[in-house]
């Protein structure tokens, strides 16, 4: 299944970067203009990074990049999302845990009419395992989420220093996949094409 993944991935990836490198802009060449070089701003790719640094997005929209707002959004919200739900169960276990050790009646603790304990559904021990796990939870998905807000700025600067180069047709990376004929198993790999 991991294997799967991260062929899945690298597909993904590979017509991504096919897709990109197969945007050019064409431009008539003539003789006088030959030796002239494209316009290049060097600190387009610093401007890219600032912009995603001081606000997730900016930069790829600086980059006129609009279809990739909705995936960091969505990666960065589903971080937060999932580190505030882990946080929410942390604290419910945390105070049921402090009640108990106080000796008042926690939500776990069931009691009848007269206020007698008539079962109690976790032990301190489970309260304090799952107080431990899902906080190693909440941290692990802290560190995941800030690692999707580096990758976004390092996409944005990335982004902005390759779509300066002028990219032709004529290099291509693509996915290959073949199938052995003998016991049907699959054989992935990239085909790099270059042609005079």
């Amino acid at each position: 299944m991991r294997n799967r993944l991260l062929l899945l991935f690298l597909i993904i990836c590979c017509c991504v970067f096919s897709a990109k490198a197969q945007e050019e802009e064409t431009a008539e060449v003539t003789a006088t203009d030959s030796l002239d070089f494209p316009d290049y701003d060097p600190l387009k790719p610093s401007k890219a990074a600032f912009y995603s640094a001081v606000f997730p997005g900016l930069g790829q929209v600086y980059n006129k990049d609009y279809w990739k707002l909705p995936l960091v959004y969505g990666a960065l919200g589903t971080g937060v999302g999932v580190i505030v739900f882990n946080d929410d169960l942390y604290q419910k276990y945390r105070t049921a845990y402090k009640e108990r050790i106080a000796g008042r009646i926690d939500e776990f603790t069931e009691v009848d009419d007269d206020g007698n304990i008539v079962n109690q559904v976790f032990t301190e021990q489970n309260l304090l395992d799952a107080q431990d796990f899902y906080r190693r939870r909440k941290e692990l998905w802290i560190l995941v989420t800030a690692g999707m807000y580096i990758l976004q700025i390092v996409e944005a600067n990335v982004d902005a220093h390759l779509s300066q180069y002028d990219v032709d047709n004529r290099l291509s990376v693509n996915p290959y996949i073949e199938q052995y004929g003998f016991d049907s198993n699959n054989h992935y790999g990239l085909t790099l094409t270059f042609t005079f």
